[in-house]
């Protein structure tokens, strides 16, 4: 995998053509937008189009349709991840040709029982940041030819990396560059914390850690602003870098927009949609003074 060379910083706006743009999406792009214009910078958009089952024309054509309504202009061609789906092939044989990462079988509901047949023993099962249940270990030693057996009947599976293993080839300390509290700091990445995570599922060609890795590299993104709910993520990110030799971006998480429940905004939350906002006769000044922006 060859990245372009970094010059110019480049910033990226990267949503999910899955749901209508929110609020928090306007805050991410706008910030994007107006960190990239400050310093000179690149702004790019990428579409991020990698689960086929969610991901519509409807939706993509909105979301272009809601950042030029905001006033926002990028960089074309646009990139949509469907179009390269070779380029994450190609970083996971890699991972693979390294021995780290094994076939996974086990649905959920596995997981899920495993765990509560542990914890009913009185132990504590272990789970991710996101509070999602790590995957048990018991396959990473699974007999290739039973894993090829089973998929060669149309078992379903995800390839997974091997976290014990992956972390044994880093010599270095992870850590990353961040920003988003307004001071530049050194963050120590603690990618363990996620268990085995997903490289490939049986109905998508990329997980969203290893295509975001490949992608921001590909496009030479050397500043990656994000919403603050991404934050832990970035362990994953910098330990798939580091595997793969590709130098790190500096990382801004920044503040969510929270709903009237005080979670973090969904696509399913029409109140706060950049359509259901201009249908009310909002102004693209109106949603940069909700959202703090100075006039």
């Amino acid at each position: 995998m060859t990245a372009p060379p970094r010059q110019n910083p480049c910033f990226r706006f990267a949503p999910s053509p899955n749901g209508f743009l929110h609020l928090g999406h306007a805050l991410s792009a706008l910030l994007n937008a107006e960190r990239a214009k400050a310093c000179g910078g690149r702004f790019l958009l990428r579409i991020e189009d990698i689960d086929p089952g969610r991901s519509t024309p409807e939706f993509e054509a909105a979301i272009y349709e809601d950042l030029a309504w905001l006033g926002l202009s990028w960089e074309m061609p646009v990139r949509r991840q469907s179009e390269h789906i070779d380029s994450y092939r190609d970083a996971l044989a890699r991972l693979q040709a390294m021995g780290l990462v094994y076939p996974a079988f086990l649905s959920r509901s596995d997981i899920k029982a495993e765990a509560q047949a542990f914890e009913a023993q009185g132990g504590r099962w272990p789970r991710d940041p996101d509070g999602a249940l790590h995957y048990p270990l018991q396959e990473r030693g699974l007999d290739p030819a039973e894993a090829a057996r089973r998929i060669k009947a149309g078992a379903r599976h995800a390839l997974r990396l091997n976290m014990a293993r992956a972390l044994s080839r880093i010599d270095a300390p992870l850590l990353w560059t961040e920003t988003g509290s307004g001071n530049v700091e050194r963050i120590a990445a603690d990618p363990a914390a996620w268990g085995d995570v997903i490289l490939w599922r049986w109905d998508a060609p990329s997980s969203y850690h290893l295509s975001v890795v490949v992608d921001d590299a590909l496009q030479g993104i050397t500043e990656v602003v994000r919403g603050r709910d991404l934050y832990h993520a970035t362990s994953v990110q910098r330990l798939l870098q580091a595997l793969l030799g590709i130098a790190p971006p500096v990382y801004h998480h920044h503040r969510l927009v929270l709903g009237a429940d005080g979670r973090k905004l969904s696509k399913s939350e029409g109140s706060a949609g950049i359509r259901q906002l201009r249908a009310e006769g909002r102004s693209p000044a109106d949603l940069r003074r909700i959202l703090g922006f100075v006039a």
